[in-house]
């Protein structure tokens, strides 16, 4: 499920909600890390992108 963000800069991110390892709290917004050391800084605050991710990965009736 991709999951829509804005970047730092300022252009639109898509995540693949599946593929995240870690989220973490940077100055300029929030970090997302997959795996193989890849990462997207977007500017939604972490709680915001928890709860996007988490809506994407619940199951759908």
């Amino acid at each position: 499920m991709l999951v829509m963000f804005v970047g730092a800069d300022r252009t639109e991110t898509a995540v693949n909600a599946t593929q995240v390892t870690f989220v973490s709290s940077i100055t300029d917004g929030t970090r997302i890390r997959f795996g193989e050391g890849r990462s997207v800084t977007v500017v939604e605050p972490i709680a915001e992108v928890m709860e996007r991710l988490n809506v994407a990965l619940r199951p759908h009736d």
